[in-house]
């Protein structure tokens, strides 16, 4: 399963959990911020959900109006055990989804 985050969501996730002020000038930096913010299991609380066991990150330019108005955004790809229910995937990338959306 894969998600688009802009960068700065990412950055202020980062900055609300761990306290610190981080720059992604790559996806490598995104993956790094990423497994961070998987790392924190007080995060995403009970439910039905399974964390993945990798994280594959590719940085992407999304235009909006012109060539030189684009915003950063880093796609999440998600790789999960072979044996999690698509439910619980989905459950997971919700409460992600929302944990960056409040951020």
């Amino acid at each position: 399963m894969k998600i688009k985050v802009e960068k700065e969501k990412i950055i202020h996730a980062v900055r609300k959990i761990e306290g610190i002020e981080i720059m992604l000038e790559d996806a490598n930096d995104a993956k790094e911020a990423t497994e961070l913010i998987l790392a924190r299991e007080d995060l995403f609380g009970d439910g039905d959900y399974a964390k993945p066991k990798d994280v594959n990150v590719t940085h992407m330019q999304e235009y909006r109006d012109s060539s030189v108005d684009y915003k950063i955004i880093y796609l999440l790809e998600f790789m999960f055990a072979d044996d999690v229910a698509l439910g619980a995937k989905a459950s997971f990338i919700k409460k992600l989804q929302a944990f960056f959306d409040k951020s």
